[in-house]
């Protein structure tokens, strides 16, 4: 199986702790976790995607605004200059232990960012990764050594 998601929660999982919007969306963002640290793969999409669904049944659920969008648009960049691969609706990724480790670091380094700012969830993601991502969701196999995470 892929999971379907945009750019910015590819940046939201490397932090994700179990805390969410409501019951619901946590119960499908811990599966979606699960099944990431299983092995499955990731297909890029653009507007609201597995992680969103939760909430589109809300009045106006706030992944079909512009701003999520703008979100998308900012982390798309970032990693894509970080792992030199084009991060766009339509694409690929294999998060493989490496890949984790490589956006962990530049996430904690402020270089995978942009996107982050205004988020009302950024000051505790600061945290997970200030902390050394302990307790997070997302876990991968070390694939390699000195694995800092």
């Amino acid at each position: 199986m892929t999971i379907r998601l945009r750019a910015h929660h590819l940046l939201c999982l490397l932090t994700y702790v179990g805390k969410g919007y409501s019951p619901a969306f946590t119960a499908n963002y811990d599966g979606i976790a699960e099944r990431l640290s299983r092995g499955e793969d990731i297909l890029f999409v653009s507007g609201p995607d597995d992680i969103c669904a939760p909430l589109l049944g809300e009045p106006e659920p706030h992944c079909l605004r512009d701003s999520a969008a703008e979100r998308d648009r900012q982390a798309g960049d970032d990693v894509e200059g970080l792992l030199a691969r084009p991060i766009r609706d339509g694409v690929r990724l294999d998060l493989d232990a490496a890949t984790l480790m490589r956006l962990r670091l530049a996430f904690s380094a402020g270089h995978v960012r942009k996107a982050c700012g205004g988020c009302e969830w950024s000051g505790l993601c600061g945290t997970v990764a200030s902390g050394g991502y302990r307790n997070t969701r997302l876990q991968r196999p070390v694939e390699t050594q000195n694995c800092p995470f």
